[in-house]
């Protein structure tokens, strides 16, 4: 059952991607390809009940924009995390890691329309699998979209709310959220950091900007992460979690209006690792002290 419900909105989220595209190249407008590489090191984090876990990630956003004219955008991205991590005698999870690799491979499809009186809506569907290797993919599938109404006032700046909801691996998540976008003076501005998504809503970030080309940013966010867990694993087609708050100083730096490298440093507080057997009832879970976080994101446009 689950497996025909994947291959139903796989079939959708094509479907949707085609029609995008279609509508940009209707309205004679071409995509802007764009690429953004994120490695991520998440350093050991002592785990409730003894033992601790480690983490090194890669990050790939990559798709195509365009702007269609009257306050109107669309797009595709195609998403990609992996994920390796490292436990070391983890008492609360019987000695023995609860899982090792875990990847997210899917696709979103934002639309943006805009309206009178600078409002605009949005809508961002988002198909994506969640598993550790070695689980199955049609049991990995987590489907569901964002929803979003933004004002823009003659300054430049921006407001909004928005609601997001998931079907995410036996459990159903419904959030909202803020959209902000305001430049306080030329040298403040108070910002989204991350995109809403599966894993959790955006976040705020404090930005000062310098006349060397450089700008900083203090901010921090809430991540959920949710994944089918391996068919041979210790819980077999179990469910694992891994939830926690990045606190973050970031340092960006553009060259030309193309490319940009953000450096991160930082540390996960309020962290908890959870395993849940294959129909969501939670058989074990240890809260981890805070840990060290780094990270790099290359982006490109073309």
């Amino acid at each position: 059952m689950k497996f025909n419900v994947s291959r139903r909105t796989r079939s959708t989220a094509l479907t949707l991607a085609l029609a995008t595209a279609g509508v940009a190249q209707a309205q004679g407008v071409d995509w802007r390809p764009f690429l953004s590489v994120t490695p991520v090191y998440q350093g050991e984090g002592d785990l409730d009940g003894g033992g601790d876990y480690s983490a090194q990630s890669a990050i790939v956003r990559m798709g195509v924009s365009g702007d269609l004219g009257h306050g109107n955008r669309a797009g595709v991205t195609l998403n990609y995390d992996y994920t390796d991590y490292s436990f070391s005698s983890p008492v609360r999870f019987g000695n023995v890691a609860p899982w090792n690799t875990v990847q997210r491979y899917g696709v979103s499809v934002p639309l943006s329309l805009g309206l009178s009186d600078g409002w605009s809506v949005g809508l961002a569907p988002s198909f994506d699998w969640f598993r550790e290797n070695g689980a199955d993919a049609g049991d990995a599938f987590t489907w569901g979209g964002i929803v979003s109404a933004t004002k823009r006032f003659d300054n430049g700046n921006r407001l909004g709310f928005g609601m997001g909801v998931f079907d995410r691996i036996e459990e159903t998540s419904v959030f909202p959220f803020l959209l902000v976008d305001w430049r306080i003076n030329d040298r403040w501005r108070l910002v989204n950091p991350l995109p809403v998504g599966p894993t959790g809503p955006a976040g705020l970030e404090l930005e000062y900007r310098f006349d060397i080309g450089w700008n900083v940013g203090l901010g921090a966010a809430w991540r959920n992460a949710r994944f089918r867990l391996s068919n041979d694993g210790t819980v077999p087609n179990g469910i694992g979690e891994e939830r926690g708050v990045p606190v973050f100083l970031r340092a960006t730096h553009a060259f030309g209006d193309q490319m940009s490298l953000n450096l991160y440093a930082g540390f996960v507080t309020a962290g908890q690792l959870r395993v849940e057997d294959s129909s969501g009832n939670e058989l074990s879970q240890a809260d981890f002290d805070t840990a060290p976080l780094f990270g790099a994101t290359f982006s490109a446009r073309f």
